[in-house]
């Protein structure tokens, strides 16, 4: 017997702003019960209760293994077993990897990749006992390739689409879906951050995309189930090439910065952030 999508528990973290919170909000509406969760509890519970009685939230450091089963457990105890997590919490530090500190270059490294295989881990064993779930990852497009301004976070997407894949091969009879999402650059508070960094002018390269543009594929795959996506179709499948041949990503990237530094330029006389 199929079940309603009243039924399904959806755990979002990063949910308070940016993609995090036009995925919350999407899944809400279309009727899924859903925990939002990010380290700023406060903004959390802000958003959960303009969005209504099918949603509640809690505070979670992704870094800290005894938060995720506490955010567990509270979706649990409000809704039932979480159905779904979609980890989406992640920093940046924008720079060169010459001028990021070590402690910079640690905290990327502990948020966006040690707390997804934390959350990855802790979502294994709730779900197996249960019978069931699915675990989406929004990882980046820069997992395919390793752009200059971006060394170590783009090193982290690396990895976890690495990460991903292999635990999804190794739980392949088990009774979890994988789906790895990745983004491009998109209209969020990292957006501006990168706005405000010269070394980060290959955000721009193309035009940004909205969070709800993000949040529809996203929420569509608790559905669809598809095993990854990428954005946008075309040019995401030109990138994912350009990231397997030295010699091609060596002569891409250059000229995506150079687009980017214009578009960048254009921007800041226009005062706006993105388009």
């Amino acid at each position: 017997m199929q079940r309603r999508k009243e039924d399904y528990v959806i755990l979002v973290t990063g949910a308070a702003n940016g993609i995090g919170a036009a995925i919350a909000t999407l899944a809400a509406d279309r009727g899924y019960r859903v925990m939002l969760t990010d380290i700023n509890e406060e903004a959390a519970r802000s958003l959960a209760l303009r969005l209504g009685g099918r949603t509640s939230a809690i505070g979670l450091d992704i870094r800290d293994p005894a938060e995720w089963s506490g955010a567990f457990d509270a979706a649990e105890a409000e809704f039932g077993p979480v159905d779904v997590l979609v980890n989406n919490a992640g920093i940046i530090h924008t720079g060169n990897a010459r001028d990021l500190s070590i402690d910079k270059h640690r905290d990327i490294v502990e948020v966006n990749l040690l707390g997804t295989i934390t959350g990855v881990h802790t979502a294994l064993q709730r779900m197996t006992v249960h019978g069931r779930g699915h675990i989406i990852n929004i990882c980046s497009m820069t997992s395919f390739l390793p752009l200059s301004g971006y060394a170590t976070y783009s090193g982290t997407k690396h990895a976890i689409r690495a990460f991903h894949h292999s635990v999804a091969i190794e739980e392949r009879h088990g009774p979890i879906n994988f789906t790895i999402i990745h983004p491009p650059s998109t209209r969020t508070a990292m957006l501006d951050q990168e706005m405000a960094d010269p070394t980060s002018v290959i955000a721009f390269a193309e035009k940004s995309h909205a969070p709800e543009q993000i949040a529809r594929v996203v929420v569509n795959a608790i559905v669809n189930k598809p095993v990854e996506v990428v954005f946008p179709p075309l040019a995401g499948r030109f990138q994912r090439v350009a990231g397997v041949f030295p010699q091609l990503m060596y002569w891409a990237i250059p000229r995506a910065e150079a687009a980017g530094r214009r578009r960048r330029t254009k921007l800041l006389a226009a005062g706006k952030v993105s388009s």
